[in-house]
């Protein structure tokens, strides 16, 4: 059943917009609890993947024993409300940075959602380390900002988050094998599509407690968001359909760094978002490639300005410079502050509906009809737009436009299928839904092909 959306139907919908909504525990993040956990992950000596599975103090298998203990403590303090799992597999020999058959073990805790137990949402940080020699898994690497900080953040947000229920699973991840080659993203990323999950968004931490780069030039405000462009998992006849009516600037995890960057803004006196709309660092890479790879939405957190010398290297003294990723070297105010933007984000996407899966037909025509199938758990719509050569949503209607930027859901008038035609040429601009609950909105999912929250469909052999 299609439905128009009248002007009428979207002043009844205003109320819904203006409800008052519980507040993400974001201000309740401790700076003292951070302080601690830094202190027992970096006194396993080394977390290197390929350190020492069966010692009780020291190594990757202790790190990860006390990763899986304290997801169960944290669980037990909410009546069993986290499912706990060491997600791995052993990987063999790759020639490279896996010299022989090694074990993969992540620590993973499962918050059920209450009424879409299906559709999740990730925070995942790497919990192993390394110094210079990317196979030493015998010396000191205490790997304090990589990734030590995303790792307490992980645990932290679990604490705080997991004393709430949400509509949405929360997944929290600590991943091993990132320095080796991103194995054990590689691992949680087909054990989620193995569970069939709906994978709303995935926030990947990496180095989140630094304000400071080699040069001495400080950025204590940003931290930065990657996202990819083009999509990952695109096809031959998705890039020729982004030819004829774009998308190039519109995949996912685009529209969730935009989503992020608003989300900041409205705590000004927070941690602010600087999108970089590339998928990673220039040569580099993270854990959130593994999931893009399989079309999932997701980006990269880390610091705004990085410090060369105190990441990947021996602990050393050179010429009165000292080397070494240690806890001395951490922002804590900082690290603290973009915890409490990882728990805003989380709790804003758990409690928020999917995106919608919006497409717009403007083919010779003045105006444009944009429509959209009924998302669950959603009780009303927006719909954005943007010229084609502007990098945000406008927060309100083009000027000469007619449409209601508040739209009432299926909900109320029964529909399965929207659609709205709004007097804008399709020629001209780009177009987007998102879904609300209340006051909670999902990322804005573009009316482009490959704008979908979702892999792309590949045709049956289709291997591009």
């Amino acid at each position: 059943m299609i439905r128009r959306i009248a002007l009428a139907a979207a002043i009844l919908a205003a109320p819904l917009a203006a409800q008052t909504a519980p507040e993400a525990p974001a201000d309740e993040v401790s700076e003292e609890r951070l302080r601690a956990d830094m202190d027992t992950i970096v006194g396993f000596g080394t977390r290197h993947t390929l350190s020492a599975q069966d010692d009780p103090e020291r190594g990757v298998g202790a790190a990860v024993n006390w990763a899986l203990d304290e997801f169960r403590r944290i669980g037990a303090a909410c009546d069993g409300c986290l499912d706990v799992q060491a997600v791995g597999k052993v990987v063999e020999a790759d020639g490279r940075r896996i010299p022989e058959p090694t074990l993969i073990r992540n620590a993973v805790a499962i918050q059920r959602g209450t009424e879409r137990p299906d559709e999740v949402v990730i925070v995942q940080a790497h919990y192993d380390s390394r110094v210079t020699d990317p196979l030493n898994a015998t010396d000191d690497a205490p790997g304090a900002n990589d990734d030590g900080s995303g790792s307490v953040m992980v645990l932290e947000a679990a604490r705080l988050l997991s004393q709430n229920d949400y509509p949405s699973t929360i997944i929290y991840a600590l991943l091993t094998g990132e320095e080796q080659g991103l194995y054990g993203a590689n691992i949680l990323a087909d054990w989620v599509t193995e569970q069939g999950f709906t994978v709303k968004a995935v926030l990947n931490n990496d180095m989140i407690g630094n304000s400071c780069g080699s040069d001495g030039f400080c950025d204590a405000e940003h931290v930065r968001v990657f996202s990819e462009g083009l999509r990952a998992d695109s096809t031959e006849r998705l890039r020729a359909l982004q030819r004829r009516y774009g998308g190039e600037n519109d995949s996912p995890g685009r529209n969730l760094s935009r989503w992020l960057a608003n989300l900041a803004a409205e705590h000004p006196e927070g941690m602010q978002v600087r999108q970089v709309w590339r998928t990673d660092r220039m040569g580099r890479g993270g854990d959130q490639i593994p999931f893009l790879d399989r079309g999932y939405p997701a980006v990269r957190v880390t610091v705004a300005v990085e410090d060369y010398e105190h990441q990947h290297q021996d602990l050393r003294t050179e010429d009165g410079v000292k080397y070494g990723d240690t806890v001395d070297e951490l922002d804590w105010d900082y690290l603290t502050r973009a915890t409490r933007l990882n728990v805003r984000a989380l709790h804003h996407l758990a409690m928020a509906p999917m995106p919608p899966t919006p497409s717009a037909d403007a083919a010779v025509r003045v105006d444009t009809k944009i429509s959209w199938d009924a998302v669950p758990g959603a009780d009303l719509y927006k719909v954005y737009a943007r010229r084609t050569d502007e990098p945000y949503w406008r927060n309100s209607a083009p000027v000469n436009a007619k449409w209601p930027e508040t739209l009432i859901s299926e909900a109320a008038l029964g529909a399965d299928i929207f659609a709205q035609t709004v007097s804008l040429r399709g020629d001209d601009w780009l177009f987007g839904v998102a879904a609300c609950n209340g006051a909670y909105c999902s990322p804005v999912a573009a009316a482009v092909p490959g704008g979908a929250f979702e892999p792309v469909e590949r045709p049956e052999g289709d291997s591009d």
